[in-house]
């Protein structure tokens, strides 16, 4: 039998060295990000809360009514309705609160870097293989680095939800700008558009589907990481759903586990929605 010689590249134990150095030497920057990103959560949270679960309801109605159809709106609202009966509501509103925080976040880092890359191959060729690695990483690896450099609970779970969650709508970014139809920019640059002129008259309107399909892959991510962040602390329904697997909790492990498909469905269908409108508006105006 052959053995593999006896040679190691020590390439974890520099990561984890230079680990050590961020959290010692910005320590100050870390806790000023979880200073900030705690009080979005709590803020968002205590305001979801405020809102009575009726108005909820007729809010998601209207949403999936004017973004999907009748039919659609009844139905999401009826998954709502159906997350409260299973004693559910504070849980669902804190994954609400951590999933549209790291989406939002996403969104702020994402774009951008998928704006840069389309502009830039240097940019691009740096990006891509750093996304794919992103990508291609197990989702727990995320959580061991974010817990040396946050305490335990919510604000470790967004910064991993980020890291897991931004690769799509960069990369996709970067496709809808790259992919604009080059006639159209030669018109536009034929008027004497600058390159800002032109990138949001003309590049970002005709890359909105395709930007807004990478939000929603971000979304869905976002979402899957519900149950993996509770590892870290992370309450809501992730947390539920792993309680109810320490405790072999069938009926509340299926709960918690239908109310993050219900918020998924829900999600999926009405940021579809919005795309078909903007795509729909964009050929009107055409």
């Amino acid at each position: 039998m052959y053995e593999f010689p006896d040679v190691r590249i020590p390439i974890g134990d520099v990561v984890e060295k230079f680990t050590d150095f961020l959290a010692i030497n910005f320590e100050a920057f870390f806790d000023f990000i979880f200073i900030i990103a705690s009080g979005m959560i709590k803020g968002l949270e205590a305001g979801l809360l405020a809102i009575p679960w009726w108005i909820l309801m007729i809010i998601i109605f209207l949403l999936g009514w004017y973004f999907t159809n009748m039919y659609g709106g009844l139905l999401f609202s009826f998954f709502i309705f159906l997350i409260g009966t299973f004693d559910l509501w504070p849980e669902t509103m804190t994954t609400i609160s951590i999933v549209l925080i790291s989406v939002v976040l996403s969104l702020v880092i994402g774009i951008p870097l998928g704006i840069l890359s389309a502009f830039s191959k240097t940019m691009s060729s740096i990006t891509r293989p750093i996304l794919d690695a992103m990508q291609t990483m197990p989702s727990f690896v995320y959580l061991i680095p974010v817990i040396f450099f946050f305490p335990l609970g919510n604000v470790p779970a967004v910064i991993a939800t980020i890291i897991y969650a931004v690769p799509p709508v960069i990369r996709l970014t970067e496709l809808g700008i790259r992919n604009v139809d080059e006639e159209v920019v030669e018109s536009a640059q034929s008027f004497g558009s600058s390159t800002t002129q032109m990138l949001v008259k003309v590049q970002l309107p005709q890359a909105l589907p395709t930007i807004m399909a990478g939000i929603n892959q971000t979304t869905m991510m976002a979402l899957a990481m519900a149950v993996v962040g509770s590892m870290v602390g992370a309450q809501g329904l992730g947390e539920r759903v792993l309680y109810a697997i320490n405790r072999i909790d069938i009926s509340l492990g299926f709960e918690a586990g239908i109310s993050i498909v219900f918020i998924a469905i829900i999600i999926d269908r009405i940021t579809g929605g919005i795309a078909k409108r903007l795509q729909k508006h964009r050929r009107n105006a055409a």
